[in-house]
């Protein structure tokens, strides 16, 4: 019996990139052997249905035709999708041809609701071409993403909404297939080659050696908000495929995934109100660890809520106001400047009289530093306390417009790389602040844009793979982030995201480090050279955790807390 082709879809907005990705994806996998064809919707080929659509879409005038009501447009692009998937699709899949296919339905849903197509008449067109399509659905969509159009003509508050809103369909629709979204920051090559190998993945599963889950259907994707399973921890060995290279786990790479369900579960056991022990497992009893989600952590909801979100939006305000508090990262250091200036204010501010303040802290035996990570020493002179060159260092940087120069930045990668060349600045520190100033109004990026693994992540990596096959750190997370509804279903995991808000590179990269720890007692001779062997935080319980609250940009506040909005001291 002749195998069934794959349907491969590219999705995203115009001028993203997505034709070319789709035309050099094609190329790649006819040139490995694969059978191919590529095929664009509404289509521009003579003789066909699609061909007239695209004609009066994009030359209405020469076609003597008006303008034409925004649902008959939808409604045109819809039936011309239904022709080619009735007489050219369809049989070719049957015929063991593979497609990969630029736009679905989905551009109906984004481009109609953005032009203002009533959502009734949206579903029942968009319903029309699902029931064509019927068991023929995706092998994977790829929803290809950027922070601005590449033509600066198309840069236009319509084509931002156009981004959102397939952002918003993305994130409901991992839940019902494959889903990716890719980042196209300009380096075709390599996310060609990693779109490829992804796709080959799928296609030819027994080249990867995966182990499949017993019994598992495309509803194991599926996460279930109310699990309450206690994973156990016997390992199950895989060999996890990232970029078409083996990487052999260990069994603290199954611990991985247990330990951030289980850790998922206590955040929101202690959020409902459940009496402690909130786990079974005496290792997260006894010891400290932070939360899966960065955002969801205290000292980063103090940030979001009391310093970002809370006075003044200007850029030079919300750069200043989060990069003081992240350089001490401590609560009580923020209250104390509070309390001495009234408030803290760019425009106001005065490395003497900060001084001052520290260093009368620092003299009473009272700690400004946090114990999270350590600070390094910036330029201050020889004899001077750490805090002021660190102070000198934020004038520096306001004095030299670095504000401004980040809300100009390209990309979460082109802002890392302004805070980089600081002093003080390594890779580490500088992508944490990175992600902080992401989280306020003056950055607006895609956490999947980028990672930049730290010390702690690499233990932890090291620890779960015993040999990286050639891959770095950063392509391991990545691909750890790609198969995350995979894995945590082949441990029949039902994990319980962010109210609809998916692990992104900075959880997983943060994972990385909990489970280096994790590791120290769970499984103490996982390390070659095990230079950490214990945690030296205990978890101390403060109760029931208050209600969190996110950027408002993730759109997620009014799932965690309906009753209320905006900011609120009681929330």
């Amino acid at each position: 019996m002749m195998r069934r082709g794959n349907l491969i879809v590219i999705e995203g907005a115009d001028g993203v990139g997505k034709s070319t990705l789709t035309k050099a994806i094609a190329s790649r996998l006819g040139d490995i052997g694969f059978p191919i064809q590529t095929y664009a919707f509404p289509g521009n080929v003579r003789g066909t249905l699609g061909y007239l659509v695209y004609r009066l879409h994009h030359e209405g005038n020469a076609l003597d035709v008006g303008e034409v009501a925004p649902v008959a447009i939808q409604a045109m692009h819809i039936a011309a999708h239904l022709d080619t998937i009735e007489r050219t699709i369809r049989p070719m899949v049957d015929s063991g041809m593979n497609i990969v296919l630029d736009r679905y339905w989905w551009s109906a849903a984004v481009y109609g609701s953005v032009s203002g197509v009533s959502q009734d008449v949206l579903e029942a067109l968009i319903a029309a071409e699902r029931h064509c399509w019927g068991t023929l659905q995706p092998l994977v969509v790829f929803l290809i993403d950027c922070d601005r159009p590449w033509r600066k003509s198309e840069d236009t508050p319509a084509w931002r909404q156009i981004a959102e809103e397939y952002r918003k369909l993305a994130a409901l629709e991992q839940t019902r297939g494959h889903v990716r979204v890719v980042q196209n920051h300009g380096c075709i090559d390599e996310i060609v080659s990693s779109l490829t190998d992804s796709v080959i993945g799928m296609m030819c599963p027994e080249s990867h050696r995966r182990i499949p889950v017993d019994g598992a259907t495309e509803s194991a994707r599926i996460r279930l908000p109310q699990s309450r399973r206690t994973p156990s921890m016997s390992h199950s060995p895989v060999c996890f495929t990232a970029r078409s290279r083996e990487l052999r786990s260990t069994e603290v790479f199954d611990t991985y995934w247990r330990f951030a369900f289980e850790r998922q579960e206590v955040f929101f056991r202690r959020l409902e109100g459940a009496l402690p022990p909130w786990s079974a497992d005496p290792i997260l009893q006894r010891y400290r660890f932070t939360n899966v989600y960065r955002a969801s952590d205290r000292v980063s909801q103090y940030l979001i809520r009391r310093v970002q979100y809370t006075g003044e939006q200007h850029p030079v305000e919300l750069f200043f106001r989060t990069i003081l508090f992240k350089m001490f990262n401590r609560i009580e250091t923020w209250e104390l400047l509070e309390r001495a200036f009234g408030g803290i204010h760019a425009a106001e501010f005065n490395v003497r009289q900060y001084d001052k303040v520290l260093d009368q802290a620092r003299r009473a035996d009272k700690r400004i530093y946090s114990a999270a990570y350590i600070m390094p020493p910036a330029v201050a002179g020889k004899g001077h306390a750490k805090h002021l060159g660190h102070l000198r260092l934020l004038e520096r940087m306001l004095r030299e417009d670095l504000p401004q120069r980040l809300a100009d930045a390209r990309s979460l990668c082109h802002a890392f790389e302004i805070l980089r060349a600081y002093p003080m600045m390594g890779d580490f520190l500088a992508f944490q602040y990175t992600i902080d100033l992401n989280y306020s109004q003056l950055l607006n990026f895609s956490e999947m844009d980028f990672v930049v693994p730290g010390p702690g992540a690499k233990r932890g990596i090291r620890k779960c793979f015993s040999d990286l096959a050639g891959l770095s750190e950063a392509d391991v997370i990545r691909h750890v982030v790609e198969s995350q509804f995979d894995e945590f279903a082949r441990r029949g995991l039902a994990f319980r995201d962010l109210w609809g808000r998916p692990l992104y590179l900075v959880d997983y990269q943060n994972l990385f480090c909990e489970v280096d720890k994790y590791a120290r007692v769970a499984h103490p001779d996982s390390a070659s050279r095990p230079t950490r062997t214990r945690i030296k935080q205990l978890f101390h319980s403060s109760g029931r955790l208050p209600v969190p609250w996110y950027p408002p940009k993730w759109n997620i506040n009014h799932r965690v807390n309906p009753n209320k909005e905006g900011l609120d001291e009681s929330d």
